[in-house]
């Protein structure tokens, strides 16, 4: 694999970040479809099969991945950035909701991360974006998110997002139990199943949902205090064309 480009980044804000990167001429990043907030001049984009990680990947080969990635529910296309103006110059990248963005250099965590499906926000050219299977059917029957997960890899930088506060554990042989929407991403030697939450009333009447992921092993955890699919649900729980409360209205 080639080495992934060597970029500069700010982040800026609180409630809802913004990630500004900063290219030097020839420097390329890659993007989810309509993350981009601004781009300044010089900067020219491209909207391709797969991440371009491989450039000796054939037209075949890129058609495959970006059909496994429409499996997960993401874009068959990502956006290439590329500078190609003189100086420096500047873009910035936001999530569609409220939350903090997470940078990872990759080669600080062993050259591999693995993230739930819509974490991911961009990344220095030369990472390679693909999917991993859980191995563990009831993963992919039970836990949301959980089955098919991003796997991020290269020797480049890295950005997460995370809704809401986000929290950053290391396990060093031990077993975190979270909720399956919570987790954000997880480093290689952290291994991830799902159990059920307790016995039949605590599945049923708790309130925290039918099953719990398991994550065990040693290595870092990344989770978000609100994930978005938890906001949505509360959202239209209230919404009145959806039977819920009407309070506030005339």
């Amino acid at each position: 694999m080639a080495s992934s480009h060597d970029v500069d980044y700010e982040i800026v804000g609180d409630g809802a970040q913004m990630l500004i990167v900063e290219l030097d001429p020839g420097e390329s990043v890659i993007a989810e479809a309509g993350v981009m907030n601004f781009m300044e001049e010089g900067i020219e984009f491209e909207t391709k099969l797969g991440d371009g990680a491989d450039p000796d990947q054939g037209l075949l080969g890129r058609m495959f991945s970006a059909g496994v990635r429409m499996v997960t529910g993401e874009s068959l296309f990502m956006t290439h950035f590329t500078h190609n103006g003189q100086g420096k110059a500047h873009l910035g990248f936001a999530a569609p909701y409220p939350g903090s963005i997470v940078p990872v250099d990759l080669r600080q965590v062993g050259g591999k991360l693995i993230c739930q499906k819509d974490s991911f926000l961009c990344a220095a050219r030369g990472t390679k974006v693909s999917i991993t299977f859980n191995r563990k059917l009831g993963a992919g029957f039970f836990g949301g998110e959980g089955f098919i997960l991003q796997e991020l890899s290269g020797d480049g930088m890295t950005f997460m997002h995370a809704g809401g506060t986000v929290l950053r554990r290391e396990l060093n042989g031990q077993t975190l139990r979270v909720d399956t929407g919570c987790i954000v991403g997880f480093t290689e030697g952290v291994s991830y199943s799902i159990e059920r939450a307790g016995g039949l009333r605590s599945m049923l009447f708790g309130g925290e949902g039918m099953f719990l992921a398991s994550l065990s092993g040693t290595g870092s955890v990344w989770l978000q205090s609100l994930p978005f699919s938890r906001l949505a649900d509360r959202i239209l729980a209230l919404a009145p064309s959806a039977g819920g409360d009407k309070q506030g209205e005339q």
